[in-house]
């Protein structure tokens, strides 16, 4: 079990790299601007739902920066102000692949649906599963422990389903991006550079996850 603390050092940097990456690509195809067509983000994605036959699925904007998500259960698009009014390369990319999840969602693709499922249990988890947590370390209560563990191996599964699901999105936000011809394959590269920064942030969180979740197996002294 000791080799578990050699993993939370590179779990950090990997963190911090991902967010480092993530912030630096996007400022920087954020200041080049789509020279095929002038489309904002709003607009790419708004093209790409109406071709898939989603012309219902709303596009909102929503405050803060880089908050940009699919939200299956209102079946809403939302995009960050940036995102949603620019037309840079950086707010395009990001476009299409929250629109590439509403794509997913009208497939049926069986990481979207699972973590519909998960999203009631996820919601309880990441309100109860540190305090639970910290009450059994701080009371010395094992059922605490245990069921704090619990919980938070469902945040952990959640975010392994949230894997796929990404890279999947970006998948099809790259092809969506040249089907309808919204960049060249010059500018798809930078758009690319994009959605692999955003990737590698869910991979890095659920990185940061999985250490945690073996921090708390050792403390438990179960064997993994």
């Amino acid at each position: 079990m000791r080799y578990v603390f050699l993993l939370v050092i590179p779990g950090l940097l990997l963190a911090i790299w991902a967010q480092w990456r993530m912030l630096s690509v996007y400022r920087r195809w954020s200041q080049q601007a789509c020279a095929t067509r002038r489309l904002t983000g709003a607009v790419a994605a708004r093209e790409i739902l109406d071709a898939a036959g989603l012309s219902t699925v709303a596009i909102e904007s929503t405050s803060g920066y880089l908050t940009d998500h699919y939200d299956p259960r209102a079946r809403a698009l939302r995009l960050s102000a940036e995102v949603h009014d620019t037309d840079s390369l950086a707010a395009i990319g990001i476009a299409a692949h929250e629109a590439g999840h509403a794509l997913q969602h009208q497939d049926l693709y069986w990481p979207i649906q699972v973590r519909l499922a998960l999203l009631p249990f996820t919601r309880a988890a990441a309100w109860l599963a540190l305090p639970m947590l910290a009450a059994g370390l701080a009371l010395r209560v094992p059922p605490f422990l245990i069921l704090g563990t619990a919980l938070f191996m469902v945040l952990m599964v959640f975010q392994l389903i949230s894997l796929p699901l990404e890279f999947d999105a970006s998948r099809r936000a790259g092809r969506i991006l040249i089907e309808r011809r919204l960049v060249s394959s010059t500018e798809l590269d930078g758009v690319g550079q994009v959605l692999q920064a955003a990737a590698w942030t869910y991979v890095a969180s659920f990185t940061l996850c999985f250490v945690q979740m073996l921090r708390w197996l050792r403390f438990l002294r179960l064997p993994i």
